[in-house]
């Protein structure tokens, strides 16, 4: 299983704004973090991504999440995201993204859509919403799958609940709304990625 990032949690950072992004993005990269996911229905995404590659770009795989339609991945693609987060299995958008040599991890519910996913040649998938499926269906899904397919939960994966899909056979997890809200200080981010890095490496142990 090959992994672009070291460290397998996603940071989704839902409604960040472009002035806030820097210290965040920044922050979060200090505790690890190597993969960021600024979803599309955020505030002023076409200025704030492409921004944040230029900066990071080097340090961490940047990219959107809530990309629904091909025009955007190609407007991604020209920002230089490499970084792809549909939330569902669109096989147009998934192959537009792999043609733009981007990373992605699609997002599916059942072992259907998660074949439509592999087969349109994305190259991780996201079972969403993850805490309402629950470990057990996430660990029936993946006796299906390919071993070598990188599986992410997303959706209330907090640090208490981490291990318990590291456990079924998830690589990592994609994190929202328990690692970032829209507006939240900086300091309640830093402590917050700190937790799910810690919780991470004692789960790995």
């Amino acid at each position: 299983m090959h992994l672009p990032i070291k460290l397998p949690l996603i940071a989704i950072l839902r409604g960040i704004k472009a002035e806030e992004a820097e210290a965040h993005i920044g922050a979060l990269i200090e505790c690890g973090f190597d993969a960021i996911e600024i979803p599309l229905n955020s505030p002023d995404w076409q200025q704030t991504i492409p921004q944040m590659v230029k900066l990071f770009g080097d340090r961490a795989l940047i990219g959107a999440g809530t990309v629904l339609k091909t025009a955007q991945v190609d407007e991604l693609a020209a920002g230089g995201s490499r970084l792809m987060v549909p939330p569902n299995p669109d096989a147009a958008v998934i192959q537009r993204a792999v043609k733009h040599n981007m990373w992605v991890a699609a997002g599916c519910a059942t072992a259907t859509e998660a074949f439509t996913a592999l087969n349109a040649g994305a190259q991780a998938l996201k079972i969403f919403p993850a805490s309402a499926f629950g470990p057990a269906y996430i660990k029936a899904i993946k006796a299906v799958l390919p071993s070598d397919v990188p599986v992410f939960a997303v959706g209330g994966v907090t640090p208490q609940n981490l291990a318990e899909y590291l456990a079924v056979g998830c690589v990592g997890a994609g994190l929202g709304s328990d690692l970032y809200r829209a507006g939240q200080p900086l300091a309640r981010t830093i402590e917050k990625a700190h937790a799910f890095v810690q919780a991470y490496q004692e789960a790995i142990r």
